[in-house]
């Protein structure tokens, strides 16, 4: 019995209303995962490769995918060809495009300059760190850093010739920057641009080269850039500056410089999002008694006034005294306060005698416990002085 066929739309993980980029890009991603030259030797991803690659060839063209979505499968029974898997027919199915991307991943190529020959292109960004402190993160800080960047070279005014000559048309690539390689893949010779070798996709190529530059068109220069990091950025973020990156090609723009903001530990403050934690301590007396502390913000020092009975890991919350919202300046977080009661671990004899007396007029607890352990002796010895013998049970 012929193993049954799953459904096409199934196959390729799609809705049966998705549209032509989404059928595609579904198959670009099942053809790379399962081709048979990434899975040498492996049956079931060679089969699944097959699968995916019908469905791709029926949905793929509109009268295809008419006929299987009116009758299924059955619209093909019979159809088969020497060209295709289990008794289906490929021919007229559109795999150029794909194959060149697949074929670029797995051996190497690069479709980045495709359809843009020796056209130009934006440079590659740099990535660079900047420290700041807690208190520079909260409320923003300008910064300069020394980086080393590339200018066009002032002798051969970034040809890369030396002076006097001028770079020559690639006989290679013949100018267009590119050239076609082939290689047999599953379904035969797949034709495949990459990347011109020799001219590294200018079209041009030099003989002489500019003593200066060494050919390449740039100078390597040491410059400051101040950076202007904004109010509110958390630790890990980057700011991005334009066009400070590296020179593009054949007249492209600069790449830009993507700076990333570490921000050093405060010895007080922890952050998290827009707000800010802390733990201040107090007093017993202040606990007890109600009274004003000094908490300390990142606006400077502010007077708290505590509640009389304010028991210790109690939170309170200073609205606005956090960190400004990137989004929205005039936005801030707020500070959450956790008041501790101190407990003094030096007290001299009159101290000592004080909090007895203390102890004493809210319930003498000290005695209590006291109290309590003389009961429990008396208990042992049925108050005669004697100890009770003890049993086992």
């Amino acid at each position: 019995m012929a193993e049954q066929k799953r459904d096409y739309y199934e196959v390729l993980g799609v809705e049966k209303s998705a549209d032509d980029a989404a059928i595609k890009k579904a198959y670009r991603v099942l053809a790379k995962k399962y081709h048979p030259d990434m899975n040498p030797g492996d049956a079931e991803a060679e089969k699944k490769f097959k699968e995916a690659s019908e469905a791709y060839a029926v949905l793929s063209d509109p009268e295809k995918r008419r006929q299987y979505d009116q009758y299924g499968h059955a619209a093909f029974d019979g159809a088969g060809g020497a060209g295709g898997f289990g008794g289906f027919d490929f021919n007229g199915a559109d795999f150029g495009d794909i194959f060149g991307d697949i074929f670029g991943d797995l051996f190497g190529g690069s479709r980045r300059g495709s359809g843009r020959g020796n056209g130009p292109m934006k440079g590659a960004n740099i990535r660079t760190s900047v420290r700041i402190g807690f208190e520079e993160a909260v409320f923003g800080v300008e910064k300069e850093i020394e980086l080393t960047l590339k200018d066009e070279c002032t002798s051969c005014h970034g040809t890369g010739a030396k002076p006097g000559t001028s770079p020559e048309t690639c006989s290679k690539c013949g100018g267009k920057g590119q050239v076609v390689f082939t290689s047999q893949s599953f379904f035969g010779t797949v034709r495949n641009v990459q990347t011109c070798p020799d001219c590294h996709g200018t079209g041009k190529v030099i003989k002489d080269k500019c003593p200066d530059c060494r050919g390449t068109g740039y100078i390597a220069n040491k410059k400051k850039i101040k950076v202007s990091i904004p109010a509110g950025i958390d630790n890990g973020q980057c700011v991005r500056i334009r066009d400070k990156g590296e020179p593009g090609s054949n007249g492209g723009p600069r790449g830009d410089l993507l700076v990333e903001v570490v921000v050093g530990r405060h010895p007080i403050f922890q952050r998290q999002d827009e707000n800010i934690y802390s733990t201040v301590p107090m007093s017993f007396a202040i606990a007890a008694l109600g009274g004003e502390i000094v908490i300390d913000t990142v606006d400077g020092r502010v007077i708290y006034e505590v509640k009389a009975g304010t028991q210790t890991d109690t939170k309170v919350r200073l609205k606005g005294k956090g960190v400004p919202s990137l989004r929205n300046k005039d936005v801030r977080g707020d500070h959450y306060v956790t008041l501790v009661v101190q407990v003094p671990d030096k007290l001299s004899h009159e101290a000592k005698d004080l909090l007895k007396q203390f102890d004493e007029c809210t319930g003498d607890s000290l005695n209590a416990a006291k109290n309590i352990t003389a009961g429990a002796a008396e208990e042992s010895t049925g108050g005669s002085g004697k100890k009770k013998k003890k049993f086992k049970f």
